[in-house]
């Protein structure tokens, strides 16, 4: 049996999941016709202390439409870690499609300071510069290694934000990752934010969709964009009810994949050629470093372990279809793989 580390968009439904799924009740969701699309975004609009919210396919078009709501043409900046999905995975779509100027921002593992933020905003009224209007945080930090922002640092970078009229976006791809790990309430961590959304897709285990929330006005019109890039689902309710069943069932248990990354993370701290402090191990994402990444990716595919292979490091992420015993196999592995 593979054991899939590749990421934790590589769940299934269960097959609870899937009755639910099944017998779902379903309309048409572009009208407001999908009674199980409704009961959803209502339910993710007061998970995240938002006036409203829209079922979309995928995190990256919560992103994407989150972009083009807050971005105006003509020049205007968003700022983001060097290293966040919108950069690294999402095809150049916030200069596509909402004409953002990106300046990436370097900061420990994924995060960036408010420090870092007010250096790099643009003098206001300079024809010559790009106009500075938006900052996304990424929580949690997936490229980072899962790290969880505090409370504390979003502060700081919120502040700078209001401070210069800026907008403010959280990806919440792993949000509820972030509030297993920290005690956090999700409403607390969007606090301050314009617009935050989270993923169903990932550590949740739906196979499918992602909800942005955020005033009344803004989502309606994010309704809008959601149209012009083709997201109307139709009779949707068979996808969302995987959401929701997931939102029932599917968030305590992510403290199991925490633990099981701390428990790959010391296991590979063990293993000659591999360098890695298991202290850095958050959440579900563990990323380590060894000579021949590429390689040892290649090698362990064929013996039913996989991973993911970032530039000269690896990562490996936990999610509900790896238990522990699949963990122990996949050291065992990485460790023959190395001898």
């Amino acid at each position: 049996m593979t054991i899939n580390l590749y990421s934790d968009t590589q769940t299934r439904p269960s097959e609870a999941m899937r009755r639910a799924m099944a017998s779902a009740e379903v309309g048409d969701e572009q009208r407001g016709q999908d009674p199980t699309v409704n009961a959803l975004q209502e339910r993710v609009a007061e998970l995240l202390g938002k006036e409203a919210a829209l079922f979309l396919p995928s995190g990256t078009m919560c992103n994407q439409i989150a972009f083009r709501l807050h971005v105006r043409p003509g020049g205007d900046e968003l700022y983001t870690h060097r290293v966040s999905h919108p950069i690294v995975a999402e095809a150049g779509g916030a200069a596509a499609l909402s004409g953002a100027f990106v300046h990436p921002l370097d900061g420990d593992r994924g995060m960036f300071t408010g420090a870092a933020l007010q250096a790099a905003m643009r003098e206001p009224g300079n024809r010559y510069h790009p106009r500075s209007r938006l900052v996304c945080v990424e929580q949690t930090t997936n490229l980072g290694g899962g790290r969880v922002w505090p409370r504390a640092t979003l502060d700081e970078v919120l502040a700078v934000a209001r401070r210069h009229e800026l907008r403010t976006h959280l990806d919440g791809a792993r949000l509820l990752n972030a509030c297993v790990a920290s005690g956090e309430s999700a409403a607390s961590f969007a606090a301050g934010f314009d617009s935050a959304w989270i993923d169903f897709s990932k550590g949740l285990g739906a196979p499918i969709g992602a909800c942005l929330a955020g005033s009344r006005e803004l989502i309606e019109e994010a309704w809008r964009y959601k149209q012009m890039l083709g997201g109307a689902m139709r009779q949707a309710g068979i996808v969302a009810a995987g959401a929701l069943w997931a939102l029932d069932h599917n968030v305590e248990r992510l403290a199991e994949d925490h633990a099981n990354a701390r428990l790959l993370a010391e296991g590979l701290a063990q293993i000659d050629g591999v360098t890695i402090d298991p202290a850095t191990v958050e959440t579900n994402i563990v990323i380590f470093d060894v000579d021949g990444a590429a390689g040892l990716v290649e090698r362990l595919a064929a013996d039913g372990v996989e991973l993911s292979c970032l530039g000269g490091r690896v990562r490996a992420v936990t999610h509900l279809d790896v238990d522990h015993a699949g963990i122990d196999r996949a050291l065992v592995a990485i460790a023959a793989a190395l001898r």
